[in-house]
């Protein structure tokens, strides 16, 4: 998936100050594409990176060798009491956040935030106080809501090149194999220690694919879209606890619904489709390449141009009022209410047997499920569940109303 892209031959955010001092806590994994994105900007003087932290030995990174002076820690108290940070990048397990988002805003630290970044409205809200009482930010890390891609699209429905919008729905089919429920301890779990989890394809590698859509209905909207009712049918073809298949349908308290069809037991690859249906055409945003089609267009066509988070957070941090944040926690309250209101959900149903084919051995062992994608499609195309259209595999729906 596309990433921050940045320029490390800009100038450093100000020039009469020394650079923003930025710490990592979860160096490994995923935190790895972080210091990606922090090595050009580390080598061009922009912000410095000041330590490492991760509970295992830091993995070497050809493309984010560990700059000379970076102190490594195994515990970010440690960290933040010895450096000092003034950004600080958390990508630990979701269920982690709070605690640690906690205390690095104790040490004024401002943050950019994995997603999801909380798990349940009273984290989020927590945080919310949190920030406020330390007067300190947060930016979360759905990084493709700073796609030039999403503006464009954006602003073709400002304009009325769809007319009215009576649908939004998105498609993702991926593949992760067995060696991606194996990664850590807290890896397709719905909960560890009694801690909510909620590993699944909605909250996790598939999020983005849901904010997006949140991100539409905001535009839409010209406010935060605040959902009130789902239905979910969740399926899984391993024996994980949380769901590798998903179809979810959310209803807002104006606009049309949103209906998410998503899977990591695809047959086939579907990178993340965002299709949004008017009265007088239709649009798609593949939104993990940035490519747009809109009504009139005879291709579909890549819209360069994406902010990185983390530049963002760096510009914001200099110019409060003309650099708003990309993805501010206030903007991701949609997506945890979603959290908070499939977390009492029942387990997602066990699809097996002739269902599914399994390939391969060991942790390279992947395991499809016949004819998802052309469910999920199919769902997608008609704002439809699994259920409603009468596939065999189907079971009932959860449903849930929201408060708020």
């Amino acid at each position: 998936m596309p990433g921050d892209r940045v320029d490390p031959d800009r100038p450093a955010v100000s020039g009469t100050t020394p650079p923003p001092r930025v710490a990592v806590i979860g160096a490994n994994g995923h935190g790895r594409w972080h210091r990606r994105v922090i090595a050009p900007l580390h080598a061009a003087g922009r912000l410095r990176l000041v330590a490492l932290v991760d509970v295992r030995p830091v993995e070497d990174d050809p493309a984010a060798p560990v700059p000379p002076g970076v102190a490594v820690f195994t515990d970010h108290r440690a960290m933040l009491a010895a450096t000092r940070p003034e950004v600080v990048v958390i990508c630990t397990p979701p269920h982690t956040h709070l605690a640690i988002a906690r205390d690095a805003l104790a040490t004024g630290a401002d943050l950019l935030l994995e997603k999801p970044p909380v798990l349940s409205l009273a984290e989020h809200e927590e945080l919310t106080w949190a920030l406020t009482a330390a007067g300190r930010v947060a930016q979360v890390g759905f990084q493709a809501l700073g796609s030039a891609a999403l503006t464009a699209l954006t602003d073709a429905l400002a304009a009325g090149r769809l007319g009215t919008v009576t649908g939004i729905s998105t498609i993702a089919a991926w593949q992760r194999p067995d060696a991606y429920y194996a990664r850590s301890p807290w890896a397709g779990r719905r909960s560890v220690d009694g801690r909510p989890v909620l590993d699944g394809a909605l909250a996790n590698p598939l999020a983005h694919a849901v904010m997006q859509c949140l991100a539409i209905a905001e535009a839409l909207a010209g406010a935060t879209p605040w959902p009130v009712a789902i239905e979910v049918e969740r399926y899984r073809v391993r024996p994980i606890e949380v769901e590798d298949t998903a179809v979810l349908r959310v209803r807002f308290r104006a606009g049309p619904p949103v209906l998410v069809a998503v899977t990591l037991a695809a047959e086939e690859f579907v990178a993340g489709e965002v299709v949004v249906t008017g009265t007088t055409g239709q649009a798609v945003l593949e939104y993990p390449t940035d490519r747009l089609r809109l009504p009139g267009d005879v291709v579909t066509r890549r819209v360069p141009g994406r902010l990185g988070l983390l530049e963002n957070l760096l510009a914001h941090r200099v110019d409060p009022v003309g650099v708003p944040l990309i993805a501010p926690l206030a903007r991701t309250a949609p997506f945890t209410a979603l959290l908070d209101a499939l977390r009492p959900a029942p387990e997602p149903r066990l699809l097996d047997g002739e269902l599914v084919i399994t390939l391969g051995e060991g942790g390279e062992r992947v395991r499809h499920l016949r004819g998802v994608v052309d469910v999920l499609r199919r769902s997608a195309e008609r704002g439809a569940l699994p259920s409603e259209l009468g596939v065999p595999w189907a079971s009932a729906a959860y449903r849930a109303e929201l408060a708020g």
